[in-house]
């Protein structure tokens, strides 16, 4: 190990080991219904984690929205619960999160040829790509997944699911694996899954996954993150093999843990 390294992991240490305010921690209770699923000790890993997140990266309000603690741990406790139980480099290619009061307008250039570039406006409620070491938001939205116990959309955990995508080199729908074999068994489940779910949404039917998850691998894994977290049950009985590959890289089953009539208990 590296002294950059040594150092670093001593740094992280202390600020896991640290009192937790506890504002802070009501924040999280009030906010971040999937902590009330937690085991007892997997809080305590969580809200660790919390501290580190908060104090690496920069979080930054736009469009007139003032940064607060509730803002910071809110967001930092959903992206924290995808790295319970694994060791982890605290996303190591983002720098930045931005956060917009809402819905926001991000600029796209598209080059047409000819040296013609087209410029557009698109309406985005979230974004984070590897080259620009940043992660966009809609507070609103974020704050709106907290409050529906059953609708499977939770936009920090589907964005924060891309950064632990890049964490292979690129945006192909594959995270960082431990072995050879769970590559080859990650390949072989995932893209059966996305031509299904392609082959279904051509066909008209029925499917608990979202046309969005259609669009690539890597939206298919974010989006899968999401139900994987947010509807484990649904999710491990429509598509079992899937939710053991999930289960398998995030060292957490979910389904286990999920009591849907007391998910949220301190939200008014």
């Amino acid at each position: 190990m590296s002294i950059f390294g040594y150092f670093k992991r001593r740094r992280r240490a202390r600020l896991r080991a640290k009192p937790f305010s506890v504002e802070w921690r009501r924040w999280i209770e009030q906010n971040v219904r999937l902590f009330h699923r937690l085991p007892a000790q997997d809080q305590v890993e969580l809200l660790g984690h919390i501290q580190v997140l908060v104090a690496e990266k920069h979080f930054e309000g736009c469009g007139g929205l003032p940064i607060t603690d509730e803002i910071r741990v809110t967001i930092a406790a959903h992206a924290c619960i995808l790295l319970l139980h694994r060791q982890t480099d605290y996303f190591p290619y983002l720098t930045s999160v931005l956060v917009y009061p809402g819905m926001y307008a991000a600029r796209d250039e598209r080059h047409l040829g000819g040296g013609f570039l087209q410029k557009d406006e698109t309406p985005r409620l979230g974004e984070t790509q590897q080259q620009d070491r940043a992660l966009v938001l809609a507070w609103d939205v974020v704050r709106g997944d907290t409050k529906d116990p059953y609708g499977g959309y939770n936009l920090a955990i589907h964005e924060f699911a891309h950064q632990l995508d890049f964490e292979n080199g690129s945006t192909d729908g594959t995270p960082l694996l431990s072995s050879r074999e769970q590559y080859t068994s990650w390949a072989d489940v995932f893209g059966r899954e996305y031509s299904r779910l392609r082959q279904m949404l051509a066909h008209g039917t029925s499917t608990m996954m979202s046309e969005y998850a259609a669009t690539n691998p890597a939206e298919f894994f974010a989006v899968a993150t999401e139900l994987f977290f947010e509807r484990p049950r649904e999710l491990r009985s429509a598509h079992p093999q899937l939710y053991r590959e999930l289960c398998s890289y995030f060292r957490q089953d979910p389904a286990e843990c999920f009591e849907p009539h007391n998910a949220h208990p301190l939200l008014p």
